[in-house]
């Protein structure tokens, strides 16, 4: 973003413009023009090089490691954001797999339509390519197929994009049969759109003449290898739809089951790394995988556990979400994702240690908006209080005052939490006194998983309670009403 615009981006604060340039003493009509040498020049980010520990990693490493150069396009908001945006896309390519050597970034109003960075820093990009040794080009933003072509014809090395990035971190994470279907779907929309060929590779069948002896059906224009891959990868995009389709009814399943036995649902939703998994383990002792990764969950877990009155309820531990997520992911993972637009309530964990946590708490929102999860109650959770700097927590507070300050590793905030999630869970209404005949034990269960009793009494003609039930077990219950 150029202009006046660009400047307001960063004014969130009582900040002003004189503030951010003192040099300004009056406002510039002709708004804030980017420096000349700023437009025409890379900037190199510093220490982004990933550092490897010691020699036992560097042998592993040499075997696996793609060793790759990031390239970013910073078009609007502060320096920082624009570092922070560029740390994080280390932190994805180093979740992948591969050795940061340099990271490069360029001011733009907007990324350059055929090349992404223009075309003389297409030049200056391959320059350090070859200097360094890369031997691929990730590029932070989506490319369109003719600027991925370019960029690979002119740079001579692989080019990936954040999405083909983020798609390869979830194909190596995913372990259940949904989580691999629904990546390998995402990966093949993503890759019909950029499908390319190479020379005499086009042509799979010869036309005309050329045919020779092939008689009937070998004549013609044919039809060329990527038309064949194209409907290769229709059909298969099918049938995987088809697969989700089935596994999403089993899904369906298990959810009407909680809902026929009134069991609230409490999903945990946040950004990747944000410690939802930690969590969950603190608040059940689920013993789900914890792993100081981005994107270590792709398979949603779920818990049964209880509130201090005994009333029931599941939590879930969600996918997390990033920046700027595929829109193909979303769409594979919808069916997942249902599992916190389908709750009671939603546990938004933040990690308060992040640069920018409100950017996180933005995106997450985004998200949530895109699945219609926008509506559903929501529980702002700060986590990793234990390593968070105080005026970034005391920031947040501000901002957001009825978050929760916690943290999942060393236990602190969490019994604050937990009555948060007792008050928040929707709560039983109706008042019931019934005798349930003791051959009835299964009602009585149903009274201690979901109601919240007032009295319980077993007398010789069965089971006297008072309880506030919902709806539903209220109606079950009206035949041994008492009193």
């Amino acid at each position: 973003m150029s202009g006046l615009g660009g400047v307001a981006a960063g004014w969130n604060n009582g900040q002003t413009m004189n503030d951010t340039y003192p040099e300004l003493d009056v406002l510039d009509h002709d708004g804030d023009q980017e420096d000349l040498a700023a437009r025409h020049s890379l900037r190199r980010v510093a220490g982004m090089r990933t550092e490897l520990e010691d020699i036992s990693e560097v042998e592993y490493r040499q075997l696996r490691l793609e060793r790759v150069v990031l390239v970013s396009v910073w078009t609007s908001g502060s320096q920082e954001d624009a570092d922070n945006a560029m740390a994080e896309l280390k932190l994805l390519a180093e979740t992948a797999g591969s050795e940061v050597l340099e990271a490069l970034v360029q001011r733009r109003s907007s990324p350059d339509p055929a090349t992404y960075i223009g075309r003389g820093k297409v030049e200056e990009v391959a320059e350090v390519v070859q200097a360094t040794g890369a031997d691929t080009v990730i590029c932070d933003g989506e490319l369109e197929p003719a600027q991925l072509r370019n960029l690979e014809d002119r740079i001579k090395v692989k080019v990936v994009d954040r999405t083909a990035l983020i798609l390869d971190i979830f194909a190596q994470h995913a372990k259940s049969a949904e989580g691999k279907a629904q990546v390998e779907l995402a990966q093949l929309q993503y890759l019909k759109q950029r499908l390319r060929g190479w020379g005499g590779n086009l042509s799979r069948q010869a036309g005309g003449r050329a045919a020779g002896g092939a008689g009937i059906g070998g004549r013609g224009p044919g039809e060329t290898k990527i038309e064949t891959d194209r409907r290769r990868i229709h059909t298969r995009i099918a049938q995987l739809r088809r697969k989700l389709r089935d596994m999403d009814a089993t899904r369906e399943g298990k959810r009407a089951e909680r809902r026929r036995n009134q069991v609230p649902s409490v999903a945990i939703v946040g950004y990747t790394n944000a410690g939802k998994s930690s969590l969950l383990n603190r608040l059940t002792g689920a013993g789900v995988l914890v792993e100081d990764a981005l994107f270590a969950t792709l398979d949603p877990t779920t818990r049964r556990t209880e509130t201090a009155d005994g009333r029931v309820y599941t939590l879930t531990d969600t996918v997390g979400f990033v920046r700027h997520l595929p829109h193909d992911l979303v769409e594979a993972f919808r069916s997942t994702l249902e599992e916190s637009a389908q709750a009671d309530l939603l546990l938004h964990v933040v990690d308060a240690s992040d640069a920018d946590p409100e950017g996180q708490i933005a995106a997450v929102r985004t998200v949530l908006n895109e699945i219609d999860a926008s509506n559903v109650r929501e529980l702002l959770v700060l986590n990793k209080a234990d390593v968070a700097d105080a005026t970034t927590v005391m920031a947040l507070r501000a901002n957001h005052p009825d978050a929760i300050l916690v943290s999942a590793r060393t236990g602190r905030g969490i019994d604050t939490l937990l009555a948060a999630i007792d008050e928040a869970l929707p709560r039983p209404e109706i008042s019931v006194t019934v005798l349930i005949p003791y051959e009835r034990g299964d009602l009585v269960d149903k009274i201690h998983k979901t109601a919240v009793i007032e009295s319980l009494e077993h007398t010789e003609g069965g089971t006297l309670v008072s309880a506030r039930v919902r709806a539903g077990l209220a109606d079950e219950l009206a035949a041994y009403s008492h009193g």
